[in-house]
């Protein structure tokens, strides 16, 4: 597997967006937000989604440049309608806009539909976070393909449906918590497959309704499993209230849409920490409750604790010195579509 280096990694997938339609400044930040994914170790948010978002343009389901409309909006709250553009470029536009209003008000929300994949949650309230904020936000696919069984079940009724949450602080990497609440996000699966590699039990279940280790089981009638294992009602619980937060409140419905169009619903919400004590306190004490919980001994088989969030800050360090391992799979993937352009001696793939 090809270990390539971030800035290059960007090129290419810029480029081969902007091959495929995609405005040059839309090109640029869906390719910053796909490999500050791989730098994270989130390699399945990362460059192997870049061929996929190509396909959703030629069959028309993302539009390049589509123009982002205001629905509804007062002070405090906003209704944005993302016309079918890149889920990057929308949700990046949604959340300045809420950082904005809170800003002035003290606290903002704004929903989002009819957008593509966006893909790692976490860069958006992580923007608001260091705009001297606490922010939220829930995601969903809206009435796309459903991959997440309802605790007890073994037919899926749910998307992944993330939540994430940032906190300002002191730290040199943001304090934030964002996860799927099922058990894995359909991209690790996708990665496994791939990698040719199995999966941990307690992700999937076959198309029998028995636990596998086979990722390729979800292609085959299996469904994911909600977060929580044998306490999975937790997650399915979290997982019902983010579709309401993202898939029903935004006006997207529920269920699945025929037509099988990637939609990721969002909410959004910022908190100016001004509006209810200074800011550097908060960050300050931030910054302490994180070392109190580091300072915490670390059980067996574990060599230290670290902060929520801390470890794709370490991730996102080390792989910007040393470079993103790319599965070979994916990287054939890419030259195959770079010599379909004729891009492959531009993107050093001859």
């Amino acid at each position: 597997m090809p270990t390539v280096a971030p800035e290059r990694l960007e090129t290419i997938a810029a480029k081969l967006l902007e091959a495929a339609g995609a405005p040059a400044a839309e090109a640029a930040i869906v390719a910053r937000h796909s490999i500050g994914a791989n730098l994270a170790g989130h390699d399945s948010h990362g460059i192997i989604q870049i061929p996929s978002y190509i396909k959703r343009i030629e069959v028309g389901h993302i539009v390049p440049g589509a123009p982002i409309e205001i629905e509804r909006e007062s002070g405090t709250t906003t209704v944005v309608d993302g016309a079918w553009g890149f889920g990057y470029v929308v949700s990046e536009y949604a959340m300045k806009l809420t950082i904005e209003k809170a800003a002035k008000n003290g606290i903002a929300a704004t929903t989002v539909r009819r957008q593509g994949h966006i893909g790692r949650v976490a860069d958006y309230p992580i923007m608001a976070a260091e705009a001297g904020m606490i922010a939220m936000m829930t995601a969903d696919s809206g009435r796309s393909p459903k991959h997440v069984a309802p605790f007890g079940a073994r037919e899926a009724r749910l998307g992944t449906n993330p939540i994430c949450f940032a906190m300002p602080s002191n730290l040199d990497g943001p304090f934030h918590l964002d996860m799927a609440t099922s058990a894995a996000a359909a991209g690790k699966l996708q990665l496994a497959k791939a990698r040719g590699t199995s999966i941990p039990e307690g992700w999937v279940l076959d198309a029998e309704g028995r636990v596998t280790t086979d990722p390729n089981a979800f292609g085959n009638g299996g469904v994911l499993m909600p977060l929580g294992g044998g306490e999975g009602y937790k997650g399915y619980g979290l997982s019902a209230m983010v579709e309401i937060f993202s898939g029903i409140l935004p006006g997207l419905g529920f269920g699945i849409e025929p037509s099988g169009r990637h939609n990721d619903g969002c909410f959004i919400m910022a908190v100016q920490v001004e509006a209810f004590r200074p800011l550097e306190e908060f960050k300050a004490e931030i910054t302490e409750f994180a070392a109190y919980l580091k300072s915490a001994a670390p059980a067996e088989g574990f060599d230290e604790v670290f902060y929520p969030g801390e470890i794709e800050h370490l991730k996102t360090a080390r792989n910007r010195e040393s470079g993103i391992t790319i599965e070979d799979k994916t990287w054939e993937t890419l030259a195959d579509l770079a010599r379909k352009d004729g891009l492959a001696g531009e993107l050093g793939f001859e």
